[in-house]
C-alpha cells in the first residue's frame, strides 16, 4: 500500500495546482446537489464511480449502506440527512449497495457475530431486507437492502417533506465491483419519488 504521506505530497503537487480554482472556490461555496449513502467498504469510491469533482457529493457511509428509520435523538446519520436536505438543499439521494458486501455476506450466510456485537445490532437495521430474502442469496439481500433503506430515509421527516413537495428524487443502486456496472433499481413501494 502506498503511504498515506506520499498521497499528500502528490495531492499538494500535482492536483491541487490544477484544481486551485475550484478549490478557492469551495472554499466559499458548499452545494452538492447529491446526497450519496454508500457503504463503508474501501471498494466502493463515490467519486470515483460517478466522476463527480469535489463539491458535487455529500457523502455519508456507513457499514452496508445502512441508514436507520426516523426515530427521535441525534445521531451522525440522521444529522447528516436532514443538513443535506435542509441547509444544503440537495436535489436527489442516493442509496448505493454493491456486490460481495461483507455486511450483507454476513447477514445472507448467517454468520456468527457475537465477537461483534456492535455491527450485530447495527445490522438490524436490514432485518426487513433479510426478512424478504433466500437464505445464502447475497446478490438478491443486497437489492433488498437497497430498498429497505430507501424505505427507512422516507421516514426521516426532512425526506419526507421534501419528497411530499416534489423537490426530491430517491435512488437505488447496486454497483458491480468486478464489472463497473451500475444497476438502477426500481424503486416502487419505497416512498420514493419516480425518477426524473
Amino acid at each position: 500500500m502506498q503511504d498515506l504521506t506520499e498521497g499528500v505530497a502528490r495531492f499538494r503537487q500535482d492536483v491541487y495546482p490544477a484544481k486551485a480554482e475550484l478549490f478557492a472556490h469551495l472554499a466559499a461555496t458548499h452545494r452538492p446537489t447529491t446526497l450519496f449513502i454508500s457503504c463503508s467498504d474501501a471498494r466502493v469510491v463515490p467519486e470515483l464511480i460517478t466522476q463527480s469533482e469535489p463539491g458535487e457529493l455529500f457523502v455519508i457511509r456507513t457499514a452496508g449502506n445502512l441508514v436507520p428509520a426516523y426515530a427521535p435523538g441525534a445521531n451522525g446519520v440522521t444529522a447528516s440527512i436532514e443538513y443535506a436536505l435542509a441547509v444544503l438543499g440537495v436535489t436527489e439521494i442516493v442509496v448505493c449497495g454493491h456486490s460481495a458486501c461483507g455486511a450483507m455476506t454476513a447477514l445472507a450466510e448467517g454468520h456468527d457475530l457475537s465477537g461483534a456485537p456492535v455491527v450485530a445490532g447495527w445490522l438490524r437495521h436490514a432485518d426487513a431486507a433479510l426478512a424478504r430474502t433466500a437464505p445464502g442469496d447475497v446478490a438478491a439481500l443486497v437489492r433488498h437492502n437497497v430498498l429497505a433503506q430507501l424505505t427507512n430515509l422516507a421516514t426521516h421527516p426532512s425526506v419526507a417533506r421534501a419528497l411530499a413537495q416534489q423537490k426530491l428524487t430517491l435512488r437505488g443502486w447496486v454497483f458491480d465491483i468486478a464489472t463497473g456496472h451500475i444497476e438502477e433499481l426500481d424503486t416502487a413501494g419505497t416512498g420514493a419519488a419516480p425518477a426524473a
